[in-house]
């Protein structure tokens, strides 16, 4: 009997699945990798945008459908970040060929807007190449850089969501953005010479009305003063050459530019501009110009070449050996121990740093200012641009793409090998931050110094780009616009607003005017500080932490000022343990802005003589000195406070070095610039802080009497500066690490974070988390949220709107007696 032969194995059956892909997965090429990824494994089916994120069908066999499954996330375009796939079965339709459908409209907004990202080399080498279409086009983009989050007008991410909407594609651009193996494939912002934006330069009266690029667009053809042959990068280069200061339109605002090697620039900039001594930042052609004058580690090296290129501040180099004879003039950073640079990161700063020109008229580094007066929002509309900025810019270099959304540049530094922001804006806003509890949507509107706010809802925060000082309307303007826009993309419908507690901080008028019936909870300031170091640092509140908030000012509980303290905080409430004695602030802001007046404070208040040997006392102005004195007697006009930031203050004049303090924390910033200056010595004993108590239970109280004693002592006996900053930061780690060790004996916990503007100072910083490394503590700092006011809306929003025990956020939990 002859055996049956086997049939062909049945054929496996075809798999559906519909798979929804969260995050940033818009404006990144996520549909054109999908596309690719499909079709590679044989798939049918289609993606599309929509307000939920990237969806998509696919059908084919089972193992090619998991395989798609499992690499949309870890193959993803660089610039995505894939937050969650979800996927779920449906039934198989048959049909062939995968096709990208036009995005969906309507429903709730859950994907992420991504942030604006530098040229990559990949249109720098087209930008260079003379035999390429795109040959120096200043506005080249593709589907891995380019604008972003400042010209999206809403969600899902399409062309016709953005301000390049008014720009039609030319047929060669069409082609390129309708062709899966092109880089441009689905790439929105895609231009070309023929049907991009178009860059001109308009002089201040007295100068050529217009100069634009060829061809000119059809309603400027007519224009008086336009020249179609004038190539405006050329113009402007030789412009800053001759020391004029230019308004530059970028990607979030306006710049103000000029040569960073001419003095007379330099100053004139700062002049007009009324920015004291305030740092300016640069930009350099390349690395290796920023090699010669600064100190570049490894970290520094990929802040300033990756996608974000933020500013970042770099330590001088004593041995500065300039190439091409740029070095920057002593104007752009007086008394600061750091430069800050940045690197290019649209195609007009390329060009206007040399990118593809043949001579060699243009400098290769330029300051680059924000685009405003000091206090002001950065400038976005060229209308505004021309009448703001006439008086601080001899042309204007602009273009017609909108800036839909402001963002300032980033600026960070690094601390002990590890990354430091000082401001979140441009490349980093509006990417989310992971929050470690659950939130109600809610809004915290932050400070009014350094000022960013923050939407929230379950375990997901955005905070807002760099805001600015809410000290100007134009200020405050800019903050409701902010606010609605981020509410648009991110879809969060607040149900509360978080604010400080401080009744006459303009940002918390600002929330109860805009509260329409919703609560406004108030969250003290460096409560709100801690909880920002315990939520960018995954903790979820059960254990307490003591934190460490070191600041200039902050409204404290008992009225008075705060900023040298300790606290035990969860994010539930906390205690203050401990904190720097209270000393009279003379005039309130007027002590901020003359440091002589907080160090002549605080040696009346350590019973130490006003000798007029010291320097402090001779930076009086005639007649002074016996007002201050009759004013600190009767405590006029005195708030008591315990910032660390005014003590700072207080020895940076004590020792000579800084007086007349022109912006926020410079004498605080010359003193840690002494304190590097200083050969190693051993500690110092005289330096030193006295801690006692007022009664049982009341919190320690840290007195820098001693300390400034020893300081008077040493400055009378010709102590250099640099000797006496180094012996004051090592004193205030020495106090920190007591502090923290005396609260661990009483109560056993052992993490601390260190949070607040003072520690910008990496000087301090870094001595801190040694020490109380040294003694077994869990050191918590921050790294991508800012340590200053600007990361201040973070914590109020977990404190204010976490989803437990939410009856009374903000409180102490229980008071030292």
């Amino acid at each position: 009997m002859t055996a049956a032969r086997p049939g062909p194995a049945p054929a496996t059956a075809p798999r559906r699945s519909r798979v929804v892909v969260r995050g940033v997965v818009q404006g990144v090429g996520f549909r054109p990798f999908v596309y690719a990824l499909a079709t590679g494994l044989r798939l049918s089916g289609h993606v599309t945008n929509t307000a939920d994120g990237v969806v998509a069908e696919v059908e084919g066999a089972p193992a090619d459908v998991a395989s798609f499954c499992a690499r949309l996330a870890p193959d993803a375009p660089p610039l995505a970040r894939v937050e969650s796939v979800e996927t779920a079965e449906v039934t198989a339709s048959g049909g062939s060929g995968f096709t990208i459908v036009p995005s969906r409209q309507g429903g709730a907004v859950r994907t992420l807007v991504p942030p604006d990202t530098a040229t990559c080399d990949d249109c720098l080498a087209e930008l260079a190449d003379p035999a390429d279409r795109r040959y120096l086009h200043p506005f080249i983009t593709c589907t891995n850089c380019g604008p972003r989050f400042t010209i999206v007008t809403g969600l899902p991410y399409d062309r016709a969501h953005t301000t390049m909407a008014g720009f039609p594609m030319c047929p060669d651009c069409a082609r390129e953005y309708a062709d899966p193996a092109d880089r441009r494939f689905h790439a929105q912002p895609v231009a070309c010479p023929r049907c991009g934006p178009r860059l001109r330069l308009v002089t201040a009266p007295g100068g050529p009305a217009s100069l634009g690029t060829d061809p000119a667009p059809e309603h400027d053809r007519g224009e008086p003063g336009h020249d179609p042959g004038a190539d405006p990068v050329a113009v402007a280069r030789r412009m800053l050459a001759s020391g004029a200061i230019l308004a530059v339109k970028g990607l979030g605002g306006y710049h103000l530019a000029c040569d960073a090697t001419n003095p007379d620039a330099v100053t004139e900039l700062r002049r007009r501009k009324a920015r004291g001594d305030k740092p300016f930042a640069m930009m350099a052609a390349d690395l290796a110009d920023i090699e010669s004058l600064a100190h570049l580690g490894t970290l520094e090296r990929e802040l300033l070449t990756g996608g974000v290129r933020p500013v970042v501040l770099l330590r001088r180099r004593d041995d500065a050996r300039p190439r091409h004879g740029a070095a920057p003039a002593r104007a752009v950073a007086p008394g600061s121990p750091d430069l800050g640079f940045m690197l290019p990161y649209t195609p007009v700063h390329h060009l206007l740093l040399g990118l593809g020109s043949a001579d060699r008229e243009g400098p290769r580094l330029l300051v680059m200012t924000s685009g405003n007066l000091a206090g002001e929002p950065i400038v976005t509309d060229d209308a505004e641009a021309l009448t703001r900025l006439a008086g601080l810019a001899d042309a204007w270099l602009l273009h017609d793409r909108p800036i839909h959304v402001p963002c300032d540049d980033s600026v960070v530094r690094v601390c002990d090998g590890e990354q430091l922001t000082l401001r979140r804006s441009r490349g980093q806003a509006p990417l989310p931050v992971a929050l470690p509890v659950e939130v109600a949507p809610a809004l915290a509107v932050g400070g009014d110094l350094k000022n960013t706010f923050c939407l929230g809802e379950g375990r997901q925060a955005w905070l807002s780009a760099h805001i600015g000082d809410m000290d100007d309307l134009a200020t405050q303007l800019a903050l409701a616009s902010a606010e609605r826009q981020l509410e648009s993309v991110t879809g969060v419908r607040p149900g509360l607003l978080a604010a400080d507690r401080h009744p006459a901080y303009r940002s918390t008028r600002w929330a109860r005017e805009h509260a329409a019936g919703r609560p406004v909870v108030p969250v003290q300031h460096h409560h709100a500080h801690v909880a920002a170091a315990m939520a960018e640092n995954g903790l979820d509140g059960t254990d307490p932490v003591i934190g460490v908030a070191f600041d200039g000012t902050g409204y404290g509980l008992d009225g008075a000022v705060w900023g040298g303290e300790f606290l035990l905080a969860d994010y539930a409430g906390f205690e203050r343990f401990a904190h720097l004695a209270y000393v009279p602030l003379p005039g309130g802001d007027a002590a901020v802005r003359r440091p002589y007046r907080m160090a002549l404070s605080h040696l009346r208040a350590a019973g130490l003589a006003a000798d007029r040997a010291l320097p402090c006392t001779r930076a009086c102005e005639p007649g002074e000195l016996p007002l201050l004195e009759r004013q600190l007697a009767r405590e006029l006009n005195c708030v008591p406070t315990s910032s660390m930031g005014r003590l700072f203050d207080a020895v940076s004049s004590l020792a000579g070095i800084r007086h007349h303090a022109g912006y926020e924390a410079q004498a605080a910033i010359e003193l840690e610039a002494a304190a590097l200056r200083a050969p190693t010595e051993a500690e110092d004993g005289r330096y030193a802080f006295r801690l006692g108590s007022a009664s049982a239970g009341a919190p320690l109280t840290a007195d820098p009497a001693p300390l400034l004693t020893a300081v008077a002592a040493d400055v009378l006996a010709g102590t250099p500066a640099a000797v006496v900053a180094a012996r004051f930061h090592r004193a205030v780690a020495r106090l920190v690490r007591t502090v923290c060790a005396a609260a661990r004996g009483e109560t056993g916990v052992e993490t601390v974070a260190l949070t607040g503007g003072v520690f910008a100072n990496t000087v301090l910083s870094s001595a801190c988390a040694e020490g109380l490394r040294e003694d077994g503590f869990t050191v918590l700092r921050h790294r991508l949220i800012p340590p200053n006011d600007g990361g201040l809306a973070l914590g109020q929003l977990v404190v204010a709107a976490r989803s437990k025990d939410r009856a009374a956020p903000g409180t102490p939990r229980r008071e030292r007696q």
